[in-house]
């Protein structure tokens, strides 16, 4: 028999829950069950993959400290994982033992949350521990709570052990007629490899990378009237300097062709596209003939403003910087 434990508090010394967890496993290694325990904080940067986990168990037991409310970041973190990619088929044959601890209040509410969860995933649930722990020294050194344990752990065998029969609940009946998942229509092996991706934080920035190259992509085009605007565009991407350590975002208004400039920069980063932006640093409105001679290098950005061919308000140093990170004009 395998058992794992998913431990979501912070791992720290004084831990009740980390108790709780050590005397469950002395029992069920007694009872020749592998227990294998999965610290959350430590796997914080890869929850999304532990579904995959619940394959090889034939139980298992969520483990939460309340420390001041609900059952904890990580352990929310991985239940959603579980909704997300986890195999229901698997899930529904799994029991599952909720232990919450707490030095707060409010461990009988965070104990229901838990079972509700694994309930609403299509689990069964067997009894577990719900406790309110004021001195962590005297509640570990307490023989009848040791005792109490023990015995718990003990039902959880028997439970998975028999597979003992278990009530319908109207938690998951609810869930299958009117909650709606993912549209995505995964197979269980498919879900698990899309965990793995999401847990890849290079995927996941060069995923948004690529949406955010399509979307400007598709302003452009929907911006564009016949008359090839969009040379503007490419200028803009063509002349690009980056300067350490500055981020700002533009504005420029074309009166003659009621179209907007908007330029964000961050860095070595630069976003150029038609369409409007709630607030930026410099708003600016003049002609596109007068931007025509600023990208061929005829005029700078700040002459055209202090010639008045150009209007524009904001940061005046944000301004000046134009003509710095957009080298447009000529030796």
């Amino acid at each position: 028999m395998n058992i794992n434990i998913y431990y979501g508090g912070r791992g720290l010394i004084e831990d009740p829950t980390i108790y709780v967890c050590d005397k469950i496993t002395e029992v069920l290694t007694e009872l020749r069950v592998q227990v294998k325990r999965y610290n959350l904080y430590e796997e914080k940067n890869s929850i999304s993959m532990l579904p995959k986990t619940l394959k090889e168990a034939d139980g298992i037991i969520l483990a939460s400290s309340l420390e001041w409310y609900g059952i904890g970041g990580y352990m929310l973190q991985f239940l959603d994982s579980c909704w997300l990619y986890g195999d229901k088929s698997k899930i529904s044959g799994l029991f599952m033992m909720p232990v919450v601890t707490s030095t707060a209040f409010g461990e009988d509410d965070s104990y229901l949350n838990l079972v509700r969860a694994w309930k609403i995933l299509g689990g069964n649930i067997c009894q577990g521990i719900s406790a309110y722990v004021e001195d962590h020294t005297e509640f570990e050194l307490n023989g009848q709570y040791a005792r109490r344990i023990e015995r718990l752990a003990e039902d959880l065998y028997r439970a998975i052990n028999q597979n003992i029969t278990v009530f319908p609940s109207s938690e998951f009946t609810i869930r299958s007629n009117t909650v709606v998942g993912s549209n995505l229509p995964l197979t269980p092996q498919e879900s698990e490899q899309l965990s793995v991706y999401v847990s890849n934080d290079n995927y996941v920035k060069k995923q948004k990378e690529d949406i955010e190259e399509l979307s400007q992509m598709f302003r452009e085009m929907l911006g564009n009237d016949g008359n090839d605007h969009n040379d503007l565009i490419k200028q803009f991407r063509n002349h690009f300097t980056p300067q350490e350590d500055f981020k700002a975002t533009y504005s420029i208004e074309l009166s003659d062709l009621a179209k907007n400039i908007i330029i964000e920069v961050d860095k070595e980063e630069l976003k150029c596209y038609y369409g409007t932006l709630a607030e930026t640093d410099v708003a600016s409105r003049t002609k596109s003939e007068v931007l025509n001679d600023i990208v061929s290098g005829k005029i700078t950005f700040q002459k055209a403003f202090m010639s008045g061919d150009l209007a524009a308000k904001g940061n005046f140093k944000t301004l000046r910087m134009f003509d710095t990170i957009f080298q447009f004009h000529k030796e």
